[in-house]
């Protein structure tokens, strides 16, 4: 299974071959302290420092969004064979490196994380999510607070393990560390356009894992789609469990909570949730786990 958050309905456009300047958008450069932000055996984690590594990890995602799983790209040039939209421009994207492949860099990508603050928002028009979910509401109620959206991750099939995903954890709470973000969000999606096939998992996440009044963060109306399809005493949490993403269970695991109503999105074939993580409320053991080795590249 794709270590997936498809954070949006896909703006499969015909600007994708356009640069960033043609596009109107200038991507704010960035000089890092170090260009590594974890590193377990010969994989690394890093930001893209040049364009060429960033269509590399657009040319990833689309191998793995439209080649293996099946999204729609009609309105994408098969010659550019790359999953990319304006939001690429502003974000930051981590990257996951085996320097054990030897060549050139960007051929040594292996997974990738793109990273959205809340000034790239700003400049992009608002965040990719909002076109699903009010997040906007909840970063107006909280203008005190760093937000980083987390989107469009995926990993290589070959190199889908517990280390990879650690590593991509490790460069995100570095990440986080560095630009002093209190809240991280996103979309994470169960595969398949029909919500009913997932009743076990979504009426446990509704059940066991909503968010609170104060962080709560609705499906736009006209796509929301209402998780509670069985009562709490009908959920099997061990059958909800397994047939749950790993990603969203390790979301869970971390302290996330979940928003109210999911969204199905035609063009990618998936049913999405939002994901709304507080820094504050991660589990310790997690911050301790991820943050020694994360803390030495922040």
């Amino acid at each position: 299974m794709a270590i997936l958050i498809k954070d949006d309905a896909t703006q499969a456009i015909s600007d994708v071959a356009m640069t960033s300047a043609e596009r109107g958008i200038t991507r704010p450069v960035e000089i890092e302290s170090t260009a590594v932000l974890g590193k377990i055996g010969a994989l690394e984690v890093r930001l893209a420092q040049t364009q060429q590594e960033i269509e590399a990890a657009q040319e990833l995602r689309f191998r793995v969004f439209y080649e293996e799983m099946g999204a729609k790209h009609e309105q994408l040039e098969d010659a550019e064979r790359r999953d990319a939209d304006r939001f690429d421009a502003v974000c930051d994207h981590l990257l996951v490196y085996d320097t054990a492949l030897g060549g050139p860099e960007h051929k040594q990508i292996v997974g990738t994380y793109r990273l959205m603050r809340k000034e790239h928002a700003d400049s992009a028009g608002g965040f990719y999510s909002a076109s699903e979910f009010e997040i906007d509401k909840l970063v107006a109620k909280k203008p005190e607070l760093n937000f980083l959206e987390l989107g469009r991750s995926c990993v290589m099939p070959e190199y889908r393990s517990k280390r990879t995903v650690e590593l991509l954890w490790q460069g995100a709470w570095a990440y986080c560390r560095r630009h002093s973000i209190d809240v991280m969000f996103g979309c994470a999606s169960f595969s398949g356009s029909v919500p009913a096939a997932h009743a076990a998992g979504l009426s446990f996440l509704h059940h066991h894992a909503r968010a609170d009044a104060d962080w709560d963060v609705r499906a736009l109306e006209e796509h929301h789609v209402g998780m509670d399809m069985m009562p709490l005493e009908a959920v099997n949490t061990k059958v909800a469990l397994f047939s749950m993403p790993p990603l969203i269970k390790g979301y869970l695991r971390l302290g996330a909570m979940i928003g109210d109503g999911a969204v199905v999105d035609e063009a990618f074939g998936t049913t999405d949730v939002f994901i709304i993580l507080p820094v504050s409320k991660i589990s310790s053991r997690y911050i301790t786990y991820y943050g020694a080795e994360a803390n030495r590249f922040v």
